[in-house]
């Protein structure tokens, strides 16, 4: 394993640097001014310097940095190389990955259309998304079933002639409450009688369909995160799509919707790396700059322990990301199902350390809007959740680590 930095990933790194350092770390405070000001808050995609942040990543050649495959405005990059690319997108997750359209759930969407899509579904869906001209979701997840395990899943897609119907209710389904989510990709069942994973399909439903009702936003404690574009309540009724909108074939919605988690975990925990980053840096400022009985808190012992584990937590954590990326581009996503189950249980646990450090040595402020620490505690915590919960992961891990050894 070599986990040096190629020519053009190092060169992509400065650019990113510089654009993070130049304009987008400045814009942050714009950002939110901007976005407050809109009639529709959950529009992010409306707001002006978003939309000119986004103009300068594209020239720059920092868009699309996510998609493995070569695709207009995308360099084509490797997991290998993307990894310190997002690390540094997470540092300012709000509106860093957003500029340079690598924003979820968008990123897992465009892969899922570039690797199932139909010529026609990529026109008029794909190439939209990756000139971020319009916002997708991705509807699996249910309200009155346990979506860790997504063959639970009982929304109905029925096919009537050349059309589907769907009927069924979805809940925290990122991104739905933006109004330029112009498109849901939404699994259900298509076949309750086929065998256990064979039963699920995906369909491209657009978000002005008859049957679409967007019932209410979601919060994460406390947070209704329309940066981007919030989590939604969805609700199908009698909802008729053509049998065209169908991805892949039916029965393929599970393995689809594995295809489409693996990079999708990985990306989360790239960015979460950045967020940790972030953290030590502040709680290190913090410690330096406070007094407490008589002499600062980077002083004091327990305090200086915080920093060193979250320091060597940090690194052991990156090393793991980074093999993982690295399985991912020489062996393929099921052959490095192992490490990105491993990354998926570890990257939240540790972060969420981390951060909960950092706002300890902040004090009240750590919990306050004053400082990011908070929300970005909401954001990571959502990650035990996300792409499956920890402990169907440890599960399954543990279950394949004792199948070794069995015999």
């Amino acid at each position: 394993m070599d986990f040096a930095h190629d020519d053009t990933t190092t060169e992509l790194i400065e650019r990113l640097e510089r654009f993070m350092a130049e304009r987008l770390v400045p814009s942050a405070p714009l950002f939110h001014e901007q976005l407050g000001q809109l009639e529709d808050r959950w529009a992010w995609s409306e707001v002006p310097i978003l939309e000119q942040l986004q103009a300068e990543a594209r020239e720059l050649g920092l868009w699309n940095l996510f998609l493995p495959h070569e695709h207009a405005d995308s360099p084509g990059l490797t997991n290998l190389q993307y990894a310190p690319l997002a690390e540094i997108t997470g540092r300012l997750g709000h509106l860093a990955p957003a500029a340079l359209n690598c924003a979820a759930p968008d990123t897992g969407n465009m892969e899922v259309l570039s690797l199932f899509g139909t010529a026609e579904q990529k026109e008029r869906w794909l190439q939209p998304l990756l000139a971020g001209e319009i916002r997708s979701a991705f509807a699996m997840t249910e309200p009155d079933v346990a979506s860790s395990d997504a063959t639970n899943i009982e929304t109905r897609i029925e096919r009537d002639g050349d059309e589907y119907v769907i009927n069924g209710r979805k809940w925290w389904i990122t991104g739905a409450m933006n109004p330029h989510a112009e498109i849901f990709i939404v699994m259900g069942k298509t076949d309750p009688s086929a065998s256990r994973h064979r039963q699920q399909s995906m369909v491209l439903v657009p978000r002005d369909t008859p049957g679409v009702e967007v019932v209410r936003g979601l919060e994460v404690f406390g947070y209704d995160d329309h940066e981007h574009g919030g989590h939604a309540e969805l609700v199908f009724r009698d909802v008729r799509v053509p049998a065209s909108n169908l991805i892949g074939e039916e029965g393929l919605g599970f393995a689809i919707a594995q295809a489409r988690l693996g990079p999708g975990r990985i990306h989360h925990c790239m960015r979460a790396i950045g967020i940790a980053e972030s953290a030590i840096e502040l709680m290190s400022r913090r410690a330096s700059s406070r007094v407490a009985f008589g002499r600062p808190l980077a002083d004091q012992g327990v305090v200086r322990g915080w920093i060193a584990e979250s320091r060597v937590k940090l690194e052991q954590l990156r090393l793991l990301v980074l093999k993982t990326a690295w399985l991912m581009d020489t062996v393929g996503n099921r052959g490095a199902h192992t490490e990105i189950q491993a990354i998926k249980i570890a990257t939240p646990e540790t972060v969420q350390w981390i951060l909960d450090k950092a706002i300890q040595v902040h004090g009240g402020g750590g919990l306050s809007q004053d400082f990011p620490l908070a929300y970005a505690f909401a954001q990571v915590r959502t990650l035990r959740f996300a792409d499956g919960p920890d402990e169907v992961h440890k599960s399954s891990l543990a279950k394949a680590e004792i199948a070794r050894w069995k015999d």
